[in-house]
């Protein structure tokens, strides 16, 4: 990991995840971390925004999408809904393959051609849900109360030393 990455709740999860199927594909909102967090575990890269080359990386996966995936396991592809065909090329090389932790897959929208079926990938590729940073990972929090425990019924005594006001502020605040 980088000097400068904050470690992720989802770091762990993604290891066991890869662990166990081809690929990881990673969703959640821009910017919430989620091509940082594979980088960290990514051994190569395939980044299909780089400008890089008048978009090249996008233009070889178009062309040739078995070009895009070759590269060292894990491989990251950033963005893929950018190539929709991607997916299913994916797809085919954990069948041909057939082992866990091939690729990992970012985006934060839906492949621009919706009308192109799709297969679910079920079996080979799975997905890991990543949102906006907790306040344990920002460091605001020390993580003694739990949500889940909450709403599995567990009471929690005290609210720490934020106080009302401020936890208030951080709940409306924004991701």
């Amino acid at each position: 990991m980088n000097s400068t990455y904050i470690p992720r709740i989802v770091d762990r999860e993604l290891q066991e995840l890869l662990a166990s199927f081809g690929a990881v594909l990673i969703e959640g909102p821009k910017w919430c971390g989620k091509t940082t967090t594979a980088q960290t575990t990514a051994a190569s890269s395939l980044m299909l925004a780089d400008p890089t080359g008048d978009f090249a990386n996008r233009t070889l996966a178009e062309l040739d999408p078995s070009l895009a995936l070759a590269g060292d396991h894990p491989r990251l592809i950033d963005e893929w809904q950018e190539i929709p065909k991607l997916w299913g090329a994916v797809r085919f090389e954990c069948d041909r393959i057939g082992t866990p932790g091939l690729f990992i897959l970012t985006g934060s929208a839906t492949p621009h051609d919706n009308h192109a079926p799709m297969h679910s990938g079920v079996g080979r590729i799975t997905r890991l849900s990543m949102g906006t940073m907790t306040l344990k990972e920002l460091g605001i929090s020390n993580g003694a109360v739990s949500l889940a425990q909450l709403f599995a019924g567990k009471t929690t005594t005290g609210m720490g030393s934020l106080g009302l006001e401020r936890i208030a502020e951080l709940i409306v605040r924004g991701g």
